[in-house]
């Protein structure tokens, strides 16, 4: 068996999924960052790994799953849909409003806090970013996976695609996972941790609290991509491919 502290946290997150609480309240990537193992997490974040377990295994007795843990083994074709009508479209409405806090805030507080100029600056290359991203995704990587999954189901060859393997596409989504969160991060450090100034006003707060809100969703929403639909579907491709090889050196 695995000892827990050389899983990778992507790996934890994926097999206890109310141990993302526990991530996320200490400041460990389960998503973007989700590849380095328990113990390369808890040195990079200063965590000591002893309390991480007994947290992880609190977590494990007493929350209830969240959404996530229900995914792992149900149709690609649901999760896709999950992750478009929620998450997507989560994005779609939480950037322009944000994006409009962000102009009065820096208008009205700019001067006396010029980490909010270089804030905006840093969500609107997210807004542009994840736009373009998620449009690749439901116009090109999450047709062909959903199509390919119908295929392996009905015993079908899988539909041919311009890019090649499914991991061409998913290499390139996974890289512009990792420069969404590094810009997060930015924010996350430039804003105290979303802590507004003590002067702070009702639409200053509310853009903390709508960040803090939309990285924490981001972080979902990655971690649902990255480590459930798309090692499914790259296994799923290979499945496909060693059943047909099987089936030409029987013929």
């Amino acid at each position: 068996m695995q000892i827990v502290t050389e899983k990778t946290v992507r790996e934890i997150a994926t097999e206890n999924p109310a141990s993302i609480r526990v991530f996320e309240a200490l400041g460990i990537d389960y998503c973007c960052g989700g590849r380095r193992n328990l113990s390369e997490a808890c040195a990079s974040a200063g965590i000591d790994t002893g309390r991480l377990l007994n947290l992880l295994a609190e977590a494990a007795c007493d929350a209830e799953p969240p959404v996530s843990g229900e995914w792992v083994n149900k149709p690609l074709g649901d999760l896709i849909a999950h992750i478009v009508d929620t998450h997507h479209a989560f994005v779609r409405s939480e950037t322009p409003r944000l994006e409009a806090m962000l102009s009065k805030v820096a208008a009205k507080h700019g001067p006396a806090h010029p980490e909010i100029p270089r804030i905006e600056h840093l969500f609107t290359a997210i807004g542009q970013e994840l736009s373009t991203h998620m449009m690749k995704e439901e116009q090109v990587l999450f047709p062909y996976v959903a199509e390919m999954e119908k295929a392996l189901a009905n015993g079908e060859p899988l539909p041919p695609a311009f890019f090649g393997s499914v991991t061409r596409p998913i290499a390139n989504m996974v890289a512009e996972h990792d420069d969404a969160g590094a810009l997060l991060a930015q924010i996350r450090e430039l804003s105290n941790g979303y802590t507004a100034p003590a002067e702070a006003c009702p639409t200053f707060l509310g853009l903390y609290r709508g960040l803090n809100d939309f990285e924490h969703d981001l972080h979902h929403h990655i971690h649902l991509e990255n480590n459930i639909l798309f090692p499914r579907a790259v296994e799923m491709e290979r499945t496909n491919a060693s059943v047909a090889q099987n089936a030409h050196e029987q013929s």
